[in-house]
């Protein structure tokens, strides 16, 4: 006796569809799986027969089979022990159903037979849609979660007896509907309003939001660099529905996303310590998983005190930055892991921190300050396209001084620059490539001799001028001109030049 259904495994942020062929033939009993299992599903076997016997069935007293195909792929996780489970129900006679070609089935199953919530349901709806299939049976505690794939029947299902009963008559099973996203309150402690001064870095934040430009904060301690990195998001525009799904996507793989949550509404703000390994920031392991940079994919990569992080694993940040994408190569295969994100990076100028500071002098000995430059490559700071002073704020303007502009106003001349932008190729500024550069950038009169002639002066390589003519659209954009003059061009610039 042969059953067959579907279920779905993860490799990367992409789900496959893996088919669960089961048989049930006579002879000593037993429990063999094939098909590169790893070792979280080969101790399935326990939490299947434990779970079918605790739901009220029998438990087949014969040999039985399981195949996951394809064979040449790695199978890991404790989301196959609900298609299990059905085939071998399916394979014994016990379900109706013998063959279930159109539905994906995945779940995990506690030892009483209920079914638990996985991580990485929302890819596995996806792939369910792309492959045409009617819809998926998945745990209830990941309803939420799958309805925000579209054209796609969910049926979430609380036990095995449910998911038996769902598979047989998948039209009388209760359906989830789907549901709006939760729309997060707003953090009063995030609006750039409690920022005092900086009209300066507060421009560059400005700029770095419109175009998705990478910014540079470099400033004596308390300056205010980390309180300005941390209210970014907030003047940032709300996630599009596919950016939702790629984002959501990506936290549910990595198991990050609580049971019954829904589509990502916030861009993401990561802020990894500086202690952090290579894998833990740009994706890696065994079975390779996303890291800090993917988890920040459509949002803000924070990393506070630049230079206290691991040379090596700034390095590793270099590939992903230009091309919005990690790839991680194993011995299994490669999996890729989407990394557009916006760096944002704050430093102290020197080892104490207080170069240039105008209330303390510095200490530092030139052999410790070319250390310190050092731990920073010309390569990495070349993709920064914004740099930016952050000098400190006197003492009387922190109580007397008027407050800031608010979050709101900034972000309305974000969007407004934004949907300039939407037109072009690439949807976003930073992320032209050189050849739609010459259509984006229409250059006004004597602009691109000043830029060549600051181009020859400043010594710019070519990823560099690229950089200038990105920001200078930015800023184009965020004053409603057509083309790019030299005002626009000059400003660009002046947020080049190393603090």
């Amino acid at each position: 006796m042969l059953a067959t259904l579907r279920s779905a495994g993860l490799y990367g942020v992409e789900a496959y569809a893996v088919q669960v062929e089961v048989d049930v033939s006579p002879g000593l009993p037993g429990f063999l799986m094939v098909g590169l299992p790893d070792t979280s599903v080969r101790e399935s076997r326990d939490r299947v027969r434990s779970a079918i016997r605790n739901s009220g069935f029998e438990f087949p007293p014969r040999r039985i089979t399981v195949n996951l195909a394809p064979a040449d792929r790695p199978k890991a996780g404790a989301a196959f022990d609900l298609p299990i489970a059905i085939g071998i129900l399916a394979a014994y006679g016990q379900l109706e159903r013998r063959h279930v070609d159109d539905w994906l089935v995945v779940g995990e199953l506690s030892l009483d037979g209920a079914a638990q919530p996985t991580r990485g349901i929302l890819p596995v709806a996806v792939s369910a849609r792309r492959l045409g299939l009617v819809g998926v049976v998945i745990p209830e505690g990941n309803a939420r979660e799958a309805s925000a794939v579209r054209e796609l029947r969910i049926l979430p299902v609380r036990t095995l007896r449910d998911a038996v009963d769902a598979v047989n008559a998948p039209a009388r099973a209760r359906l989830a509907l789907p549901q709006p996203p939760e729309q997060p309150a707003q953090d009063a402690t995030d609006d750039l309003a409690d920022v005092r001064g900086q009209s300066l870095p507060r421009r560059a934040l400005e700029i770095a939001a419109a175009g998705g430009h990478n910014l540079l904060l470099v400033g004596p301690p308390g300056s205010g660099k980390s309180m300005l990195a941390r209210r970014l998001p907030g003047v940032l525009p709300p996630l599009s529905q596919d950016e939702a799904l790629e984002s959501t996507s990506i936290h549910s793989v990595a198991g990050l996303l609580p049971p019954g949550f829904g589509l990502m509404v916030r861009r993401p703000f990561r802020a990894p310590h500086h202690s952090v390994s290579g894998p833990a920031l740009v994706g890696g392991g065994a079975g390779p998983r996303p890291g800090e940079i993917s988890l920040a994919h459509n949002g803000v990569l924070f990393l506070d005190e630049l230079p206290e992080f691991h040379r090596h694993v700034l390095e590793a940040l270099r590939q992903p930055l230009e091309e919005g994408c990690v790839r991680i190569a194993r011995v299994a295969g490669t999996a890729i892991f989407p990394a557009a994100v916006m760096l944002v990076a704050a430093m102290n100028p020197c080892p104490c921190g207080y170069l240039g500071d105008e209330a303390r002098t510095c200490r530092c000995t030139p052999g410790q300050l070319d250390l310190y430059r050092r731990r920073l490559s010309g390569p990495l700071l070349d993709r920064v396209d914004l740099w930016v002073d952050v000098r400190r704020v006197p003492v009387d303007s922190l109580r007397q001084g008027a407050a800031g502009e608010r979050s709101e106003a900034v972000r309305a001349r974000v969007l407004a620059a934004r949907g300039r932008q939407g037109a072009r190729p690439a949807r976003l500024n930073a992320r032209l490539t050189a050849r739609q550069l010459g259509s984006a950038c229409l250059l006004g009169a004597g602009t691109e001799a000043m830029l060549n002639r600051a181009a020859r002066r400043f010594g710019l390589s070519a990823r560099a001028y690229h950089r200038v003519l990105r920001v200078s659209r930015t800023i184009a954009d965020l004053a409603g001109s057509r083309t790019v003059e030299v005002g626009h061009v000059g400003e660009a610039m002046q947020f080049r030049q190393e603090c």
